[in-house]
């Protein structure tokens, strides 16, 4: 498929977006990205993805060549030039460090936008659940999405060996932090849980469902979680902007609560379903 995507200042075919192997990007992983999917052909909560991606680039230096409404403006654009191309899109805005001479002093920032045609998770993981495994892990600069994912794939190649989904990131003191591209959710007593925002990488899609949960005053709270207290809740699930909301049955090897969906996870997932038919 011809998808058309952005490129310094081109519309061109994604395939023939090529960058320097000398970019700071692919040397060092410097640099910064965010993830927009397509609902009705619309990007999903885009002013908070490109703020959330300019507080990205400020966090690392790096200084995207477009501003806030020019973005807007090439993604709309990027989204009627391929409008027929696939139902619905995925869009990845990236920001590089550039092309360096000595390795290490960051260049001109390549600043591109790759479209490809969004692809659905099997729809049996939204009624059966998933498994997470778990992992030690303190991502540097929590709060900035970077292309630093190494030890991120390590884990999840890990994961599909051993049939999980994904992997729960905990801290050095066993404190639950996020998944490797999810934020991370618990249930207990009817109320939700998750780990404090200044520890991890907010999500998009986890600050739509904070909407949610107050809009059908379902109480929440951001609050410390140990490792040992997953074994005593009653469900738990993660959000990401590919994935919406998953119920997760299995960490480890241990099940969570009746090891089936629960009902407040549920009760989530068909409020955003309900919302995001007509966005």
């Amino acid at each position: 498929m011809n998808l058309i995507g952005f490129f310094n200042g081109k519309y061109l075919p994604v395939k023939k977006i090529k960058i320097s192997i000398f970019d700071l990007g692919l040397l060092r992983s410097y640099a910064v990205f965010d993830f927009i999917r397509t609902y009705n052909q619309k990007p999903f909560l885009l002013d908070d993805h490109l703020k959330r991606f300019f507080n990205s680039a400020r966090a690392l230096s790096l200084k995207s060549p477009y501003n806030f409404e020019e973005i807007k403006r090439i993604i709309n654009k990027l989204i009627e030039t391929n409008k027929n191309k696939a139902k619905e899109f995925n869009l990845r805005i990236v920001l590089t460090g550039g092309e360096s001479e000595n390795s290490t002093e960051p260049g001109k920032p390549n600043f591109l936008i790759i479209v490809t045609p969004l692809k659905n998770l099997n729809q049996s993981i939204y009624k059966k659940g998933i498994k997470l495994i778990t992992k030690i892990y303190e991502r540097p600069f929590p709060q900035v999405k970077s292309t630093l994912y190494g030890p991120l794939i390590k884990f999840l190649i890990e994961a599909k060996k051993k049939k999980a989904f994904e992997v729960l990131l905990l801290d050095r003191n066993k404190m639950v932090l996020e998944c490797t591209t999810s934020n991370f959710f618990i249930v207990k007593k009817n109320k939700v849980y998750t780990p404090p925002l200044k520890n991890v990488l907010g999500g998009i899609t986890q600050k739509f469902i904070f909407k949610l949960m107050k809009e059908n005053k379902i109480p929440f709270e951001e609050k410390e979680i140990k490792y040992e207290e997953l074994k005593i809740i009653d469900e738990c699930f993660i959000t990401a902007t590919n994935k919406e909301i998953i119920p997760v049955v299995k960490i480890d090897n241990f099940k969570i609560g009746s090891g089936k969906p629960g009902k407040i996870t549920l009760n989530l997932i068909n409020l955003f379903k309900q919302f995001v038919e007509n966005y």
